[in-house]
């Protein structure tokens, strides 16, 4: 699988839809390199973000706890984090 991490645009590029010219690349890259799959996920219950990103074009799979989180920046304890392939 391809993993996209960490989209963040900033607020003067909002609106150029960025994140779906990713998707379009990580499709082509996962296609060139035997991929099948590309990944998502992102921190938290956010109901607008998961409608953003399966409108462009991920399957939310559910929400998942973290378990195993030391070594990881304090907002991954005990954080829930959204799915998305």
């Amino acid at each position: 699988a391809v993993y996209i991490h960490r989209i963040a645009t900033n607020p003067d590029f909002r609106g150029q839809n960025l994140v779906q010219k990713i998707v379009e690349w990580g499709k082509q890259y996962a296609l060139t390199n035997g991929k099948k799959f590309i990944r998502l996920d992102t921190v938290g219950d956010n109901p607008g973000l998961i409608s953003y990103y399966t409108k462009c074009g991920f399957d939310f799979l559910g929400l998942s706890k973290l378990k195993d989180t030391a070594g990881l920046p304090a907002h991954y304890n005990n954080a829930t984090v959204s799915l998305f392939e």
